[in-house]
């Protein structure tokens, strides 16, 4: 499998399991080179050459270290961000001929050549949420209308071919992510995943996997029938199971979900024991509640969603405050600002307003994004860029009169 990468995407609590998912990719594909992307500080005691990953990827090696940024996205939103840039970084910097990334809640369990070989016919490989119609009310509601709103298909798997259009693909996927990872439904966004509800219109030699065998999750059991055990096999409807996403274990959604759909089944709640053994082993204990780097400011006060939102929707916060975490200096403190002339705390609509103030925020981001593309545009030279950013700048600042 000369060429074949694999990659996660984790903060520090999460190493237990990315483990796991690379010692599972190691047995069953021992040619993949396998990278871990950490959007944290490594943990006391973390050194590469004693983990299952080849190579160790921050944000700082993405270009995405910058302290606005990171503080305008939630440690899911983050980790979801960066999956876009990190793999454009593994077809460029590795020369990578194919690149797999799994979730760090995945385990393998056979059947990886067979996804390599598709990539042989397709440039890109997706697993639907569901590949058959729920017939159960109950169901249609959890999970159809659930996959109506977060995304058609389940980005805990990707698989993305590294020439011609895989490459466009990976280059228009890390465009999207850059600026628009957020966690807003009301916006038509949930991190990475909603955008690939449009890959299939946009590159129409994507391969969309629909075998049962591959990223079975409680939210497609209903149509999956598992049965065997570890010592002998599973089985999906009959087929060999190839991966199984364990989603939920934090949160213990996984269990009530599989209580739900899964019922008794033994086999079921076997791949669970045994998950939940093999993340103790790699440390769960000890690593299952660290704290996140850029989930908390620099005095260790956590940072709200609502501070994140705000920030990310203000352009004159981002210029006042260029390191939001900073909070030594009083009169550069985003935190302190917040606790002056923030929303009120509870009141919707003062926070409705904090986000449109001070001027039409449609407009500005817009003339935000205009600005950006002719800073970008390698058509236009210097003088070029500087005859229509003077006037650009101009209005932008007029903007500023306008009402939310």
């Amino acid at each position: 499998m000369a060429g074949v990468h694999a990659f996660t995407s984790i903060t520090a609590n999460y190493l237990p399991k990315a483990r796991v998912l690379a010692e599972s990719i190691r047995r069953h594909g021992p040619g993949f080179r396998i990278h871990l992307v950490l959007c944290d500080e490594p943990p006391p005691g973390f050194h590469l050459a004693t983990e299952p990953f080849d190579e160790l990827i921050t944000p700082a090696d993405l270009e995405l270290d910058a302290p606005a940024w990171l503080f305008s996205h939630s440690v899911v939103e983050l980790c979801t961000a960066v999956k876009g840039p990190a793999l454009q970084h593994i077809l460029a910097a590795q020369g990578a001929d194919k690149v797999f990334y799994f979730d760090p809640d995945i385990a393998v369990f056979g059947r990886l050549e067979e996804l390599v070989a598709a990539l042989d016919r397709h440039c890109a490989l997706l697993t639907p949420h569901q590949c058959v119609p729920e017939v159960d009310d109950e169901a249609v509601r959890a999970n159809e209308i659930c996959s109506l709103r977060h995304g058609v298909f389940n980005l805990g798997f990707l698989g993305v071919r590294g020439d011609g259009e895989g490459r466009r693909l990976a280059d228009w996927w890390a465009e999207r992510l850059r600026s628009y990872c957020f966690d807003e439904p009301q916006r038509g966004l949930f991190t990475d995943q909603r955008w690939m509800d449009l890959a299939p219109c946009f590159f129409p030699d994507i391969g969309i996997l629909r075998d049962p065998g591959f990223n079975v999750a409680t939210w497609n059991l209903t149509h999956r029938q598992v049965t065997g055990s570890l010592r002998d096999g599973v089985r999906v409807n009959g087929e060999p199971l190839g991966f199984y996403h364990f989603s939920g274990f934090d949160s213990g959604a996984q269990e009530r979900m599989l209580a739900r759909f899964g019922g008794d089944n033994p086999t079921l709640w076997e791949l669970r024991a045994w998950y939940l053994a093999e993340c103790d082993r790699h440390g769960q204990a000890e690593l299952g509640e660290h704290p996140a780097r850029w989930s908390r400011f620099d005095d260790g006060t956590a940072i709200e969603t609502r501070q994140r939102v705000l920030y990310r929707s203000r352009p004159d916060l981002q210029r006042a405050f260029p390191n939001p975490f900073a909070t030594a200096d009083p009169r550069a403190s985003y935190l302190q600002w917040w606790r002056v002339e923030g929303p009120t705390d509870g009141d919707a609509g003062s926070f409705r307003a904090a986000v449109d103030a001070p001027y039409g925020h449609v407009l500005g981001e817009f003339l935000d994004y205009t600005a950006a593309r002719i800073r970008r545009s390698p058509r236009l030279g210097r003088l070029g860029r500087a005859c229509l950013l003077g006037p650009l700048a101009l209005v932008r600042r007029l903007t500023r009169l306008l009402p939310g």
